[in-house]
């Protein structure tokens, strides 16, 4: 259990020491808030668009959508510090030590999930503010959140225990942000998109954290809430199982 606790708080510290990651990453989802989403609901302010996204205006409809994908993103990016300690040669330390490998790396992803869910639910706060949202349900966006940032923090480290430079991570992220992103919902509804696409968006757990979110938030949702949680746990398990797996094989010559 001490492993768990060291790993996750080293991530937390190492977060919060970080100034300007800190920064960077509030400011991304505040620009999409800003300039996507109030430019899009004054273009959409018209009846048959509020039907098209459940009763409410599309401001609205965006913000669960950028708080999932906040923590998505941040989440994700916790590879980075993967390569990172491979330069420095502190995962060669984690490697050697006399401790679990798997409740090592538990840690480390428990660490990056809580900086990711830090980060979204700053968004969540700001967006009250702005938008009528339900401030009562805080507790099951933060249960989705965990999730959603226990399952790509797990595909991030996954990816870069098998790659040696920031630059290739970079590109890999890069080439599956986007799409995820725009496969799961939180920018339009996913039945707006072509019935061939939509089998993307439903192999991608971000999907079913934008759908359950938008649920407790603004009241509505394409699936039910059981089967969001159900899904999304499911593909949580199955990833941590990849990314614990991943650490447990990984060596360094």
């Amino acid at each position: 259990m001490n492993v768990i606790v060291t790993m996750a708080y080293r991530q937390i510290k190492r977060f919060l020491r970080a100034k300007s990651r800190v920064i960077g990453t509030l400011l991304h989802p505040i620009v999409w808030i800003a300039f996507f989403g109030l430019g899009w609901s004054r273009a959409l302010n018209f009846p048959q668009a509020r039907e098209i996204f459940g009763g409410v205006d599309y401001l609205t409809y965006l913000v669960p959508g950028v708080v999932a994908i906040t923590i998505f993103t941040t989440s994700f990016m916790s590879g980075m510090s993967v390569i990172i300690d491979k330069d420095y040669g502190f995962l060669k330390e984690i490697l050697v030590a006399p401790v679990s490998r798997s409740k090592a790396i538990f840690g480390r992803i428990l660490g990056d999930s809580i900086t990711s869910l830090l980060r979204g639910m700053i968004i969540l706060t700001i967006c009250m503010f702005i938008t009528s949202i339900n401030v009562s349900a805080v507790i099951p966006v933060l249960i989705l959140g965990i999730l959603l940032a226990w399952t790509f923090s797990s595909i991030g480290i996954a990816f870069a225990l098998r790659m040696s430079s920031l630059e290739g991570f970079g590109l890999v992220m890069n080439m599956l942000t986007l799409p995820l992103m725009f496969l799961s919902g939180a920018f339009y509804p996913v039945d707006a998109l072509p019935a061939w696409i939509r089998i993307f968006s439903y192999v991608n757990p971000l999907t079913y954290a934008v759908d359950g979110m938008r649920y407790f938030l603004i009241g509505t949702s394409k699936f039910p809430i059981t089967f969001d949680f159900i899904v999304l746990g499911i593909l949580c398990i199955i990833c941590l199982g990849i990314g614990m797996h991943s650490f447990e094989k990984t060596t360094i010559e």
